[in-house]
């Protein structure tokens, strides 16, 4: 059995108020950790809200910097919780004007493992952010995992890719709003089957000057059937437990991976 504990934060953020924000994920890390688990996820931008008519004008100001003073406390929450951290914010990065829509990963020794910035912007997401273009997988003792954000699950490619590269799971971190319930329900299990591997989906909650971000942080196993699904219209600290030892069978139950002709796909690229 390799059995992985995980947190899913379905947080409600303070649009626009950073400090807020994290003494309040600081304080889910320890609850997490006082619950066993080995690793929490929070939600898309939780640091700042999501609603971009809002607060596009102001992101640069609220972006952080891998060194910032905040996440060193959320560093420092990791390490004493010891735990490992999916952070996702806007990242500020050496060398770019323009932050990212990022997730920064976070040991349980409280050293971050690096951070992975969305490649597909949506909307209004294009005018404040830098596009993405690295796909990590991160080893952590209990497993390999990566990560893909929100609108990212709606493009096949990206979790083909974490996948080809070694992830047992995929985390999800999400401002998913109401209006798109339908293909949130849909790209979950998608992602999970096709690649023969978890896909673990953590929306925001709130209420965001008429966004409604609707929660619902759902589970899906590798036979795509969802195994964790959790209340939509409420925020929470939600567990689940996985057995990683599980991916053989069902990757030999089903084949899709084994039975793959790339050199017929070719022309996807061209």
């Amino acid at each position: 059995m390799r059995k992985v504990r995980m947190a899913l934060a379905q947080f409600e953020s303070v649009l626009g108020e950073v400090e807020v924000n994290i003494a309040k994920a600081c304080q889910d890390i320890a609850a997490a950790g006082e619950q066993g688990a080995d690793i929490i996820c929070f939600p898309e931008m939780f640091t700042t809200g999501y609603n971009l008519a809002v607060i596009g004008s102001r992101m640069k100001d609220l972006a952080l910097s891998l060194d910032s003073p905040e996440v060193n406390r959320l560093r420092a929450a990791a390490r004493e919780a010891g735990i490992w951290v999916v952070a996702p914010f806007a990242e500020l990065r050496p060398g770019y004007a323009t932050p990212f829509n990022s997730a920064v990963v976070i040991d349980a020794q409280g050293e971050i493992r690096g951070s992975y910035a969305k490649t597909h912007l949506w909307a209004l997401e294009q005018d404040y952010f830098e596009l993405g273009s690295e796909f990590p997988v991160f080893a952590a003792p209990f497993g390999r995992f990566g990560v893909m954000i929100c609108y990212d699950a709606g493009f096949p490619e990206v979790c083909r890719i974490l996948g080809q590269q070694g992830a047992e799971f995929v985390f999800m971190p999400s401002a998913w709003r109401i209006q798109d319930k339908d293909i949130w329900d849909l790209n979950i299990p998608q992602r999970a089957l096709e690649n023969i591997l978890y896909v673990v989906a953590v929306n925001r909650f709130g209420y965001e000057h008429g966004v409604f971000l609707f929660g619902n942080c759902k589970v899906a196993d590798p036979r795509g059937r969802i195994i964790a699904d959790f209340p939509l219209g409420e925020p929470g600290l939600f567990f689940v437990d996985i057995d990683l030892a599980e991916l053989a069978r069902f990757r030999q139950e089903i084949p899709y991976l084994a039975d793959r002709r790339p050199q017929l796909y070719r022309s996807l690229c061209e």
